[in-house]
């Protein structure tokens, strides 16, 4: 998507040869024009596959996850890593690792909101070790629904993420693929294909 790679060269912040900044325009300050482009385009990508939910995680994964499940007609939930005092025990629950805060997470989806039968698609902001998937899979999975697939905002390529998720079986859908995080750059997957 290039209105996104666009997006990630002119605002986005390389700290390091595995850390990418967004915090312009997806997890801190949110650019609402790119989100919505974002969200048709996952539902062009899904249009087809029977979704009934959106799922993602709070909170970077609210914003592209909102607009697709807008634009899918359909509602969307988020996987809450706080647990309020009004959430009762009648909640699946998994854990996260984050990367980039060095901690885990019990996260949590009511059962009221994921039942046997929905067609899930899991939207998040980044993809990288696929710590964040694994939750949402053990949520579905706990649910007894299905998932049609996950709509990745980026993808850090270089991580095994990608890899994990396709040698279970699932569609993976990356708007954008970062294939290097190298002197300050980005280097995208699809422009090492077409420079060859």
């Amino acid at each position: 998507m290039e209105l996104l790679k666009t997006a990630i060269r002119e605002k986005g912040k390389v700290l390091s040869d595995e850390v990418l900044k967004v915090d312009h325009f997806l997890n801190h300050q949110v650019d609402t024009s790119l989100m919505i482009e974002i969200g048709l385009e996952f539902a062009r990508r899904f249009e087809d596959d029977k979704i009934t939910k959106v799922l993602t995680i709070e909170s970077s994964g609210i914003a592209p996850s909102l607009m697709a499940a807008n634009q899918l007609a359909v509602p969307l939930i988020f996987a809450r890593k706080k647990k309020s005092l009004t959430m009762n025990q009648n909640v699946f629950v998994s854990q996260v690792y984050s990367f980039t805060k060095r901690e885990t997470n019990d996260i949590t989806v009511s059962k009221d909101f994921l039942q046997e039968g929905d067609r899930v698609l899991i939207i998040d902001d980044f993809l990288a070790n696929g710590q964040a998937a694994k939750g949402l899979i053990d949520i579905v999975k706990q649910a007894n629904a299905e998932i049609a697939g996950f709509g990745i905002v980026i993808e850090k390529s270089f991580q095994d993420g990608r890899q994990l998720l396709l040698e279970q079986g699932y569609r993976v859908e990356s708007l954008a693929r970062v294939h290097a995080l190298e002197n300050g750059e980005v280097k995208f997957v699809d422009e090492l294909i077409e420079s060859k």
